[in-house]
């Protein structure tokens, strides 16, 4: 049993190699060198090693499968009956096995859980320390106990029910090499919760002020950095003659380009821009209108590409949804180009930001429920390739401010004569 689930998981890791193999297509013919050596390699490794293993395990399966054992059986549905919640995980605390109580304090379905993190289950203050003493147990430093909470309970004075006490301990399970680690949560009162955590200092004892550390220079100079983008932005936009989308789109990508992303690509939707009204219905027709790139002759190829077969921007538009990218796994996430190569991999794209153009007014914009959402004007999508530093949340956020900026200017419309 241990050397057939041994095998899967190496066969596992094999086709995820296989896979990766597959975007060196897209690779430039100078950079394809290393990933053939690689493929010739992978062979070799399935010949030499893969298929001898599969026949060893098939020939020994060959012999009719093992009956269950009785006791195997019935430690099994002890451990699923067990009144208190009880799951066995490993060091990383992703669940291996969770029984029926567990699975009802924690509000999951026992399949769904298995394979996941148990640390999702918690709140975000309790999942530090939950994972650190897992990991001391899986070590084999003893076992030990803490107070966690589980996620969506308040933690507030009065919270009943938040707070379960977890119990941890070290299992090595048959035919394993590394150990398991058995975890059994107990619900405490809240006022036991109060007081592991809170731990006042003993009598006598000062309590030191409450110093917060001071933000560091270079953080202080991006925000900055990222205000005078944005207060840039609101004032190129304002310059611009009311009704004029070209003029709009290339006010905001002159500014963004070089300065804030290596690429800026602006689709637009049917209608979209000034004649783009609240009344259009039906699916939206995507066309590229601005792209702005290192080099001119991507560039072209690029904005010769229908939008619609780019999976982000088509979120974007049809769902309203932002998208933040850093070393993006999946390359065909904003489509190939004419010649069949992934966009990203070919521009060398490390991270990427994806927002809709969509004016505030709406229900997601706090404009309450009983108003309509804005429509989507289009997309505006920014890559960074290369070296250059990875796009941050608070970027991410400006890019936001600034794309709600944009589409209060495609909305205007044209000044009249």
């Amino acid at each position: 049993m241990g050397e057939s689930t041994e095998f899967g998981a190496e066969l596992t890791d094999f086709r995820s190699r296989v896979e990766e193999l597959k975007s060196a297509r897209s690779l430039p013919p100078e950079d394809r060198m290393a990933a053939l050596d690689t493929a010739l390699f992978e062979l070799q490794h399935a010949a030499d090693v893969l298929l001898p293993r599969y026949e060893e395990l098939a020939t020994a399966g060959r012999g009719g499968a093992r009956r269950e054992d009785p006791e195997v059986r019935l430690l099994r549905g002890l451990f699923q009956r067990l009144p208190l919640p009880v799951a066995l995980t490993d060091r990383s605390t992703v669940v291996r096995r969770i029984n029926v109580a567990a699975a009802e304090i924690f509000g999951m379905q026992a399949g769904y859980a298995t394979g996941r993190a148990l640390t999702g289950a918690l709140s975000h203050d309790s999942r530090a320390a939950f994972r650190s003493q897992v990991a001391a147990v899986a070590r084999g430093e003893g076992a030990r106990s803490l107070v966690v909470r589980r996620l969506g309970e308040s933690g507030l004075p009065g919270a009943a029910g938040g707070a379960l006490r977890a119990t941890l301990t070290a299992l090595r399970p048959p035919d394993e090499q590394r150990p398991a680690v058995l975890v059994v949560f107990q619900p405490i009162a809240s006022s036991e919760a109060e007081r592991e955590t809170a731990r006042p200092p003993a009598p006598g004892r000062r309590t030191a002020p409450v110093r917060f550390p001071r933000p560091e220079l270079a953080e202080v100079t991006r925000h900055a950095e990222l205000m005078d983008l944005v207060d840039d932005m609101a004032a190129g936009l304002l310059s611009v003659p009311e009704g004029d989308t070209k003029a709009v789109l290339d006010v905001a990508a002159g500014l963004l380009h070089e300065r804030f992303a290596d690429w800026v690509i602006a689709d637009l939707a049917d209608g979209g821009g000034a004649g783009g009204g609240p009344g259009a219905a039906g699916p939206a027709r995507l066309r590229r209108a601005v792209v702005l790139g290192s080099a001119p002759g991507s560039a072209a190829g690029l904005a010769a590409l229908d939008p619609s077969d780019a999976p982000l921007v088509v979120e974007a538009v049809r769902d309203g949804v932002s998208a933040l990218r850093v070393r993006p796994e999946d390359p065909d996430a904003f489509g190939r180009d004419a010649s069949g190569a992934a966009v990203l991999v070919s521009a060398r794209v490390t991270s990427l930001i994806c927002v809709p153009l969509s004016a505030p007014g709406g229900a997601a914009d706090g404009g309450g429920p009983g108003r309509a959402a804005p429509p989507v004007l289009g997309a505006l999508t920014l890559l960074r390739t290369g070296g250059r530093r990875a796009f941050e949340m608070a970027e991410a956020g400006a890019v936001n401010r600034m794309s709600r900026h944009l589409a209060l200017a495609l909305r205007r419309p044209a000044a009249r004569p």
